[in-house]
């Protein structure tokens, strides 16, 4: 088991034991990871992150699996201007390689947003540290694991 994998399977532990991680199999899209789980791709809650383009601080947007981040009402939210950031500096900062950042266990503290469409499901799936596991719980319950500020910022594609 990696790192990663063991690292979220702790967090999601600590804070509920009823928690499980799921394999998708060779699902690393969010369209094959929900076609995996029989659900519809906006249950897929992908991490996307940017970085502030003054601070150089990463913020870390959970948003839909058909949906994009709008980067004009994400940089409103962080309050600068942000750009795209290497997969080198996103592991250091996450501890998780592109394609498995997951919303928690991270190395350190980021800033999280959380789209407010996935609220429109009773429950979503969210990566768990490897592209091909995920763990699955309430929107509520994940925005408040991950400690993302509800927010609209997402268009469909």
């Amino acid at each position: 088991m990696s790192k990663s994998l063991k690292r979220v399977k702790s967090a999601l532990f600590a804070a509920d034991p009823t928690l499980e991680v799921i394999e998708t199999g060779q699902a690393t899209t969010a369209k094959a990871a929900a076609e995996s789980l029989g659900c519809a791709v906006d249950q897929i809650a992908k991490s996307i992150l940017f970085e502030g383009e003054m601070t150089a601080q990463l913020y870390l947007f959970v948003t839909a699996g058909a949906r994009r981040v709008d980067l004009d009402q994400a940089a409103l939210l962080a309050g600068e201007p942000l750009g795209k950031t290497d997969a080198a500096r996103i592991r250091a900062v996450t501890g998780f390689a592109i394609g498995g950042v997951s919303p928690v266990g991270h190395l350190t503290k980021i800033v999280t947003f959380f789209d407010e469409s996935l609220f429109d499901y009773q429950k979503i799936y969210a990566a768990a540290g490897t592209p091909v596991h995920v763990f699955g719980c309430a929107p509520q319950q994940m925005a408040d694991l991950c400690q993302g500020r509800i927010s609209a910022f997402s268009q469909k594609m």
